[in-house]
């Protein structure tokens, strides 16, 4: 059997919003799986709490008849079931990329409650955890105006830039131009960057899910554009109208469309950010100009 010990509680700021994760039991379960949230740990005490997520490894999965599978979801490294519960809530099991069951994540309906079990060695610990941590956080957000977006973010005279694309299309590449060839930048995150609406203006931060690209930095900027990559033989850009705009930003965003009330805040939240902010389309090849080019209309 594992030695068990106490309950040990860490709390993070994360794009200023309080996330308290408390590790009950296993003695495999702790900070070495959450090294990416170190920039983002802080004791808030009792200030206002976004989410708590309880690892405990004895929880089960909830009765069959409890619950109904709404799909299976590959995630791109790995297959993640949903099931709905009958009291709102939702059930997830995440498998790796090998197919091993990795973690098992209940939530109430508005995700603020949270419960996990994870399994396996600790790389599949670690994927598992961190997964549901983000997922908690995209849906839980929903409820205060806030994205969790799949983006590569680099910061430009005190604004965020956002790019978006298909995977394997090169957002991650054109950031780099950015960072090579306009002084002055620098990454802000590399995957899932989170953007706010506070006080009616959008914000994008820094947080602890960067894909490949290690940069987990705790930074806020104002939201200077969110542009769309598409490769083309000519370098060039255009600025979308709110229909292709909001079609172009709203497939970036974590979302569940199955459930009516988070889907149709993340939809209310993707509006606001359109309404305030230019959302761009660049076509371009994989070169200096091309950042140049886009720096130049999107960045003034």
């Amino acid at each position: 059997m594992e030695q068990q010990q106490d309950i040990s509680v860490k709390e993070f700021t994360i794009a200023e919003l309080n996330v308290r994760v408390i590790f009950n039991g296993t003695q495999r379960n702790n900070m070495s799986l959450l090294e990416s949230l170190v920039p983002f740990e802080r004791n808030f005490g009792e200030e206002e709490l976004f989410f708590e997520l309880t690892i405990d490894d004895l929880l089960k999965p909830v009765p069959k008849d409890q619950r109904q599978l709404i799909r299976d979801f590959d995630t791109g490294n790995g297959i993640t079931s949903v099931h709905m519960l009958h009291d709102g809530g939702y059930q997830y099991i995440m498998k790796d990329i090998k197919g091993n069951d990795c973690c098992l994540l209940i939530a109430d309906a508005d995700f603020k409650n949270c419960r996990c079990a994870l399994r396996g060695n600790h790389d599949m610990r670690l994927f598992g955890l961190n997964n549901a941590l983000m997922l908690v956080y995209a849906f839980a957000g929903s409820f205060r105006q806030t994205l969790l977006i799949h983006a590569s973010l680099v910061r430009y005279k005190e604004h965020g830039y956002a790019f978006t694309a298909k995977s394997g299309t090169g957002k991650s590449t054109h950031v780099n131009l950015w960072l090579k060839h306009i002084p002055g930048c620098d990454l802000m995150n590399d995957d899932n960057p989170i953007i706010r609406i506070i006080d009616n203006k959008p914000y994008i931060y820094g947080s602890p899910w960067s894909g490949k690209t290690p940069c987990y930095r705790n930074i806020k900027a104002k939201l200077g554009a969110i542009t769309r990559i598409d490769r083309a033989s000519i370098n060039s850009v255009d600025k979308l109208g709110p229909v292709e705009a909001f079609a172009s930003t709203l497939p970036s965003c974590s979302t569940m469309k199955w459930d009516g009330p988070i889907f149709n805040n993340i939809c209310d939240t993707v509006t606001k950010i359109i309404e305030t902010t230019g959302i761009y389309i660049l076509h371009c090849r994989p070169d200096k100009e091309a950042a140049l080019v886009c720096n130049k209309t999107i960045a003034t």
